[in-house]
C-alpha cells in the first residue's frame, strides 16, 4: 500500500509540474506523427497521383477534418463481408454456367481486328465477352421508356428483375409499381434491387410497402449505417440501371426509375433527360443473359439470406434465367416494337426546352458487350476501355455526360485526339445540380478549347445521358459519368456496341442535343474574370474526390 501511494503521488506531481506549453508540445509531436503516418498511408495505398495529392492537400489544410474524412471516405472499401458474398455469388453463377455449357467469355473473333484488344479489356476483368444477333431500339424520352417498360411488365410471364440507383415514387413511376404489383399477384416472380441512399425516399414510402404486400421481393443495395461506416465506405453506391423480363427482354441506360416532371424540380436545372436501350435476343447467351447474371449476383451479395436463397435455388432459378423454355409462346409475339401511332417523341415543356427526337427503329443483328464495374472487383475496367478507344479514334469522338471531371490522362487523351485532327465534341448541361462539379468541369475547358475540342452547353435541362461515340462503329452506352466516382468508386454498367447502324442511332440522338446547345468559344472563355478562373482551378485540385 505505501508503495502504491508513492507511485500515485509521483504521477500527480509529474502532471502538475507540466505547463500548457508542455501539453502543446506533446500535442504538436502527436500531430506531426499522425500527419506523417497518414501521408505515408495515402501515398502507399492510392494509385492515382491526383487522388493522392488531393487527399494530402485536404489533410494538411484541414487536419482534423482531413483525418476523419480519409478514415471514412479515403479508400474504396466495399466491405469484407460484402466482397466475400460477391465472390461466393459469382462462383455459384459461374459453376451453374459451366454445368449448362454456357460460355460467357468468348466472341472476340466476331469483331474487327482493331477492336479485339479493346473488347479483351472488358472480358479479362468481367468474364463477359461479345454477344451477337440482338434486336435493339434506342428510347430517347421518358414517356416512351415508361410506355415500353409497362407494356413489357404487363406481358411478362415468369420473371422480372430490376436494378436501379434511384426509385422515386411519383408520377409515372407509380404506374410501374402498379404494373409490378399486378405481375407479382398473377404469379410472375419479381425482384427490385434499389440503392439504399439513392432510393431513400422509396424505402420510406407507401409504394415500397405496396410492392412487398403484392409479393414483390424488394432488396436494399449497400445499406448504410453508423456502425457500417467503420468498416466500409458509405459513399460507394450501386449506380446501375437495368431491367430484365422473362430472360429475353432487357433495358439498360442512364434512366433511373423517376418521372422527370417530379424529380429534383427545386434544383433550377430543368428536367432530367435520359436515354435507354431496349434489347431482345433469342440466343441462350446474350446481353440480356449477362445482365441477368449481374443482377442475380448483386442480389445474392446483399446479405446472407439472399446468398443462401441463391445457393438453394441455383439449379432451378438460374436455369430458368438462362435456358429458353420451349413451352412459352413464340418470342416474336411478345417482343414488340413501340406503337406506330407517333413519328416522334416530344420532351415536355415543363422546366425544359422542347426537344423533338425522331422515333428510332429497331436495329437487328447488333453485336455488343456488357461491361459491369465495381470497386475492388473489376479494377478500372471502364476507365481503361474509354482511354483506349479515345486513343484509337480516327475520325470523331462525341461524348455526352452530365458530370465531366476527367483526370489528366483522359483530359490529355481528348486534347491529343483533337490536335491530331479527330473531331472531338463534348456535350454537357449548361447547369448541373452540383456546385463543385460545375466548377471542377470548367477548370478543364480552356485546355480543351485551346486543343480544338468543341464544347457544347446543353440548354434544354439536365442532360443526364451518358454516351460515347467513337468514329462510326463503336459506342459506350450506360450509367458511367466522366468522373472519378464513376470510374473508381461506384458500381456501374456500360454497353459496348460494335454495330454501325446502332451506333448511328446514338449519334443521331447526340445530333439533336447539339441543336439545343450553346457553343463555348475560346475567346469568350478567356475573358472571364480572374477570380472565377482561380476558383475553378482551386476546386479542380479536389476534383479526384468529387
Amino acid at each position: 500500500m505505501p508503495e502504491a501511494s508513492i507511485d500515485t503521488s509521483t504521477i500527480k506531481h509529474t502532471f502538475t509540474t507540466w505547463s500548457w506549453g508542455d501539453f502543446a508540445g506533446l500535442g504538436l509531436v502527436l500531430h506531426v506523427v499522425l500527419m506523417i503516418v497518414m501521408t505515408l498511408r495515402i501515398v502507399s495505398v492510392q494509385r492515382d497521383i491526383g487522388v493522392s495529392i488531393a487527399w494530402v492537400a485536404v489533410l494538411y489544410t484541414l487536419p482534423l477534418f482531413g483525418f476523419i474524412a480519409y478514415i471514412l471516405l479515403g479508400e474504396p472499401m466495399i466491405g469484407r463481408r460484402y466482397r466475400e458474398r460477391v465472390d461466393q455469388a459469382s462462383l455459384l453463377m459461374n459453376d451453374m454456367a459451366r454445368r449448362e455449357h454456357l460460355v460467357f467469355d468468348q466472341g472476340q473473333n466476331l469483331l474487327p481486328v482493331n477492336y479485339r484488344g479493346v473488347s479483351q479489356i472488358g472480358t479479362r476483368w468481367t468474364g463477359l465477352g461479345v454477344f451477337p444477333d440482338h434486336k435493339m431500339q434506342l428510347l430517347t424520352e421518358s414517356n416512351a421508356i415508361f410506355q415500353s417498360l409497362i407494356e413489357d411488365i404487363n406481358a411478362a410471364q415468369r420473371i422480372i428483375l430490376m436494378e436501379f440507383y434511384i426509385v422515386y415514387p411519383k408520377g409515372q413511376v407509380l404506374e410501374v409499381i402498379e404494373a409490378l404489383s399486378a405481375a407479382a399477384e398473377r404469379g410472375v416472380e419479381c425482384h427490385v434491387l434499389a440503392d439504399s441512399v439513392g432510393s431513400f425516399s422509396f424505402f420510406n414510402s407507401s409504394a415500397h410497402r405496396t410492392l412487398e404486400r403484392a409479393g414483390v421481393f424488394v432488396h436494399q443495395s449497400l445499406p448504410v449505417g453508423l456502425f457500417k461506416t467503420l468498416f466500409k465506405r458509405s459513399d460507394l453506391r450501386n449506380h446501375r440501371k437495368m431491367v430484365i423480363m422473362d430472360e429475353h427482354i432487357g433495358y439498360i441506360g442512364s434512366f433511373n426509375l423517376v418521372d422527370p416532371r417530379f424529380f429534383k424540380q427545386n434544383k433550377n436545372v430543368g428536367q432530367w433527360i435520359d436515354v435507354a436501350i431496349r434489347t431482345t435476343s433469342r440466343h441462350s447467351i446474350s446481353i440480356t443473359m449477362a445482365m441477368a447474371k449481374v443482377i442475380a449476383t448483386d442480389i445474392g451479395a446483399e446479405n446472407n439470406d439472399n446468398l443462401h436463397a441463391l445457393n438453394q435455388r441455383v439449379n432451378s432459378y438460374t436455369r430458368r434465367l438462362y435456358v429458353m423454355d420451349p413451352t412459352i409462346n413464340d418470342l416474336n409475339s411478345r417482343v414488340k416494337v413501340l406503337g406506330d401511332h407517333a413519328d416522334y417523341h416530344k420532351q415536355p415543356d415543363i422546366g425544359s426546352t422542347s426537344i423533338i427526337i425522331p422515333r428510332m427503329p429497331v436495329v437487328e443483328g447488333v453485336l455488343a458487350q456488357l461491361i459491369p464495374s465495381a470497386p475492388q472487383v473489376t479494377a478500372h475496367v471502364i476507365y481503361n476501355t474509354l482511354v483506349t478507344v479515345v486513343h484509337r479514334a480516327n475520325k470523331r469522338i462525341r461524348i455526352t455526360t452530365p458530370y465531366f471531371v476527367p483526370d489528366e490522362a483522359l483530359s490529355g487523351a481528348l486534347a491529343i485526339a483533337a490536335k491530331r485532327g479527330v473531331e472531338v465534341t463534348l456535350i454537357v448541361p449548361e447547369k448541373v445540380d452540383s456546385f463543385l462539379v460545375q466548377h471542377a468541369s470548367q477548370a478543364c475547358y480552356q485546355e480543351l478549347l485551346e486543343a480544338g475540342v468543341t464544347i457544347a452547353l446543353f440548354k434544354g435541362g439536365l442532360l443526364h445521358a451518358k454516351t460515347v461515340v467513337i468514329d462510326d462503329d463503336y459506342c459506350l452506352f450506360g450509367t458511367v459519368n466522366i468522373d472519378q466516382r464513376s470510374f473508381y468508386l461506384n458500381m456501374e454498367v456500360s454497353l459496348a456496341i460494335y454495330t454501325p447502324a446502332m451506333v448511328a442511332q446514338v449519334a443521331d440522338c447526340q445530333e439533336v442535343y447539339l441543336q439545343n446547345c450553346r457553343y463555348l468559344g475560346l475567346e469568350e472563355w478567356c475573358q472571364r474574370h480572374g477570380a472565377e478562373r482561380l476558383f475553378d482551378n482551386v476546386v479542380r485540385l479536389f476534383s479526384p474526390l468529387l
